[in-house]
């Protein structure tokens, strides 16, 4: 079944707007009933936790609810492994700090330059503070993948820890995760993924992926400004918690502190909800080779609604790749085989011409088309490629309730500046 994008469209109040929204990777629109969770949860039951009245106890229950409906999400365990906080950012400069506390001095761990430096400077920082040497993964510049002949070097100094990518904020890649995690667990290495670009382009298995941690954003897909993370149960329980005495030692508490932002983790609650009603909706064709699988309840319709879109968006960054090469003077960076589309998100950068970046998303902005432009925090990748010092990147980046007309308009606009 294809996805019927009016229907899908008429779940976001904020594409009613006469403006396309291409700036996806650095944040998606929210879903209806991410907003519904939010207001209710503020006019309802807006508490702290662990109180005896009534408004604490509808709270504590939504708050539950949220870390299984992640648990599901993630396919994790069971819902003690799902830690909420501020943003991925955050979060990894919480944990990190915890991590690091395992480490001896002459110790070795792993980063990549393709990552957002959300998983690469927390990691370095807590490096120097622990006397800890920092080995670099290179990518492939040609195309964005990620040099795994490099990481199979790396790994020969049997690092405590590998910090990589699931897929690239810059330049779309997906890297081979299963790959990766098999090589570093096989030298005894943990490997602590960074989800953020992928978890609104496709599902994400915890247990299958066999990686110690994983973090993502849900303002990426759909909801508010949250941060979620997965780690192994016996790694979190082992781990020493940055905390206030008074703080509860039980996962998932252990490691969040103070008090939480309630309306967001609601928020998110709502966004998984908008990712059931997909599921149910357009994701019928996949529920005999799910449910083999092992999956079923809420995890069987998540998978169903991953797997539905990033189906559909196949066609999206087939569109995308096609137009960008019809402009004169454009040229693209990552991959730009249409046989490899499966390698990597509708996440495109790109240059035009000698134009600087900022001013060719100024111009689309001036045609109602949002995009981003910079290093978008990816700045290992900008430098790599030589383009940190001119402006970075044009990033164009697609989510499911994007249309092909848009990737039209798009095209249209861009032919204009490049004749410009």
């Amino acid at each position: 079944m294809s996805l019927d994008l009016a229907n899908i469209r008429a779940q976001f109040p904020a594409l009613q707007k006469p403006v396309i929204f291409f700036d996806n990777p650095g944040g998606t629109q929210i879903a209806r009933q991410s907003l519904e969770r939010i207001n209710h949860y503020l006019l309802e039951c807006n508490a702290n936790h662990e109180g005896a009245f009534a408004t604490s106890i509808a709270s504590d229950a939504i708050l539950e609810e949220a870390h299984q409906a992640m648990a599901d999400f993630y396919n994790a365990t069971d819902p003690g492994e799902i830690i909420f906080g501020n943003n991925m950012t955050t979060l990894t400069l919480h944990i990190s700090r915890s991590i690091a506390r395992t480490w001896q001095a002459g110790d070795t761990i792993v980063v990549t330059r393709l990552d957002h430096d959300a998983n690469v400077t927390p990691w370095v920082l807590a490096a120097q503070d622990k006397g800890v040497n920092v080995l670099w993964v290179d990518f492939h510049p040609e195309d964005g993948t990620l040099n795994l002949t490099d990481l199979e070097r790396a790994l020969e100094h049997k690092p405590r820890l590998l910090a990589v990518g699931y897929a690239s904020n810059a330049l779309g890649t997906i890297n081979p995760l299963p790959k990766i995690i098999e090589m570093a667990h096989a030298v005894g290495t943990l490997v602590y993924v960074d989800a953020v670009q992928y978890a609104a382009h496709g599902p994400i298995d915890v247990q299958q992926l066999g990686c110690d941690f994983l973090v993502s954003s849900s303002y990426k897909y759909f909801g508010p400004h949250c941060g979620i993370l997965y780690g192994k149960r016996h790694l979190l329980e082992s781990l020493f918690a940055y905390k206030v005495r008074p703080a509860s030692n039980a996962l998932p508490h252990k490691f969040e502190t103070g008090t939480q932002n309630h309306e967001g983790i609601a928020g998110v609650l709502g966004a998984l909800e908008y990712f059931e009603w997909l599921g149910r909706t357009f994701g019928a064709e996949y529920v005999e080779g799910l449910a083999e699988e092992g999956y079923h309840g809420r995890r069987l319709e998540l998978k169903k609604a991953l797997t539905a879109l990033r189906a559909y968006e196949y066609e999206l960054n087939r569109a995308l790749l096609s137009a960008l090469q019809s402009v004169p003077g454009l040229r693209l960076y990552g991959i730009t085989d249409p046989r490899k589309l499966e390698q990597r998100v509708a996440t495109f950068s790109f240059r035009l011409k000698d134009i600087p970046p900022r001013q060719v998303a100024q111009k689309l902005a001036e045609r109602s088309i949002y995009v981003w432009d910079g290093n978008y925090y990816a700045i290992n990748v900008t430098e790599r490629l030589g383009l940190e010092d001119s402006g970075g990147m044009v990033r164009v980046g697609a989510v499911h309730y994007n249309t092909l007309e848009e990737v039209q308009k798009l095209q249209e606009a861009l032919l204009e500046i490049s004749r410009e």
